[in-house]
């Protein structure tokens, strides 16, 4: 378990902060759920608080060098619990829940803390959800909790509200384009991206949404290239030469979170021109539509916004994204043809 990383994102240092505090006060939340866009580093921080948790040393925590601190890098601490999405699953299953609630009745193998994690809280099934309400509404002595979300989550109502909740906010653009210059000069096999120039890390970093975990593995090329791409399938959907089926496919194998974004920006800067503005700044093409399509257009694009941020929204759900995603571009298409 890599739980000093969370050290090195300077947007994760005011949560760190909070919960040393918390520590110190000896008011460590029973239940935490942490909101988190993918890409600001929920995975590494619910690492370092674990380690916080779980720490032996007297003095500050985690030291990194006690037994705990140990065995959690050689990920086999006793106390330390994760459930994730298995693979190719859609949902937790309560199977997963259940194994987790047991090992938490259990008496700490180390006198100390035990901490379970769900990842992807928002993919708990209806079966999962209730059967681990009643670990959060009676909870052992010593046990923290960890749940990580989406914002949009789908979470029942009764588990968010027993939690202390804690969003993850993406940093300032100048910060997070700095963290990410001096993060790829550390690597000597970044290179090529660390001489990138900082529009290139700011055009990075707005695909990502904000994001500077995500932004980083995305470089220069990468991103001209999903620029090109998603421009060339949004002319053949516009000219009906394009099989929605195939194409869904092709973007659900292929970042397709990051095509959602995509179009989301380049919808709104469509609606901007044709609000008046006259040019797109994505593309820096004027845009002229007759008086007579102006108003049946706008209310089209809007249209397309609003499924496609829905179905950014719905990702993480257990929901058919194939099919969402094919609604979606049939979407498109009728936006475009207009």
């Amino acid at each position: 378990m890599d739980y000093l990383s969370a050290d090195s994102l300077p947007w994760l240092g005011g949560a760190q902060t909070q919960l040393r505090s918390a520590l110190k006060s000896l008011r460590l939340p029973h239940s935490l759920l942490l909101l988190s866009a993918p890409g600001l580093g929920a995975e590494l921080l619910v690492n370092w608080i674990t380690a916080l948790a779980l720490c032996e040393s007297v003095g500050d925590r985690p030291c990194g060098v006690c037994a705990s601190c140990q065995l959690l890098r050689a990920d086999s601490h006793p106390d330390s619990h994760y459930v994730r999405l298995e693979e190719d699953a859609q949902q937790i299953k309560v199977d997963q829940v259940r194994a987790l609630i047991e090992a938490l009745t259990l008496k700490s193998y180390r006198g100390g803390y035990k901490v379970g994690v769900i990842e992807g809280a928002e993919s708990l099934n209806a079966n999962g959800a209730n059967a681990f309400l009643k670990t959060l509404e009676e909870p052992t002595a010593d046990t923290m909790l960890i749940l990580i979300a989406r914002p949009s989550h789908r979470l029942p109502a009764t588990i968010a509200s027993r939690c202390l909740r804690m969003t993850l906010q993406p940093p300032a653009a100048d910060v997070a384009v700095a963290w990410m210059k001096a993060h790829a000069l550390a690597e000597p096999a970044s290179a090529a991206k660390s001489s990138a120039s900082d529009a290139s890390w700011e055009a990075a970093l707005a695909l990502a949404g904000g994001a500077p975990l995500l932004a980083l593995e995305l470089d220069t090329a990468g991103v001209a290239a999903l620029d090109a791409d998603m421009r060339e399938s949004l002319r053949l959907l516009a000219d009906a030469a394009v099989d929605v089926t195939l194409l869904a496919e092709r973007w659900m194998r292929a970042n397709p979170g990051l095509r959602i974004t995509w179009l989301e920006k380049w919808i709104t800067q469509r609606v901007h021109a044709a609000l008046g503005q006259g040019t797109s700044h994505q593309s820096a093409e004027p845009v002229r539509l007759p008086a007579a399509l102006l108003k049946p257009k706008i209310r089209a694009l809007f249209d397309l916004l609003d499924a496609a941020r829905e179905l950014r929204r719905l990702a993480s759900t257990g929901m058919n994204q194939q099919l969402a995603l094919e609604a979606l571009l049939l979407g498109s298409r009728a936006a475009l043809a207009k």
